[in-house]
């Protein structure tokens, strides 16, 4: 009998991970002048009290702390908001503009790490913010209607987009 080496190709294929869609889409400069052209945006850290870092994780059902280092109040009023959300396993990254009623203006996905559900770019779902304000429900299969196939990443970034609203509220809306 004579002796051959065995392809390690079906055991690599069966032990090595997927690897993820993750694709950066656009940068923090380039989504700022998208949703306020040549607007001047100045960066504004906001700090929130423990009491109202507790009460925004309520609202939103996000517990992954807020970086509230990423807020750029826009000259003339509004503002524009980076966040990240968990999608299924992944970090999505994603910006809100902010109208200077609170209202929302646009969203835009960053960068998307996931392997599935990267559907939410598609820009007739993200118009579903457009207008929503801290008073609006802001629920998937209420007023955010979910993608099927990427239903994780339609509700966590909706949780996100909400949490922003209310981070308005909390934070914003009589700082400036």
């Amino acid at each position: 009998m004579q002796w051959r080496p065995l392809s390690l190709a079906p055991v690599l294929a069966v032990c090595l991970p997927v690897a993820a869609h993750a694709q950066a889409y656009l940068n923090v400069v380039q989504a700022q002048q998208l949703m306020f052209p040549g607007s001047k945006l100045t960066h504004v850290p906001v700090s929130l009290s423990p009491d109202q870092a507790k009460a925004l994780r309520a609202s939103s059902g996000i517990w992954q702390p807020m970086q509230t280092d990423m807020v750029w109040q826009v000259a003339g009023g509004g503002y524009f908001v980076v966040d990240k959300v968990v999608g299924k396993h992944e970090t999505i990254t994603f910006a809100v503009g902010l109208n200077g009623d609170g209202s929302v203006r646009q969203v835009e996905i960053l960068e998307y790490n996931e392997s599935y559900g990267y559907e939410v770019r598609d820009p007739a779902w993200r118009h579903q913010f457009v207008g929503k304000t801290a008073a609006s429900p802001v629920k998937l299969n209420a007023d955010i209607r979910n993608i099927s196939g990427a239903t994780l990443s339609s509700k966590h970034i909706t949780d996100g987009v909400r949490r922003i609203l209310q981070f308005y509220g909390m934070a914003l809306k009589n700082a400036g």
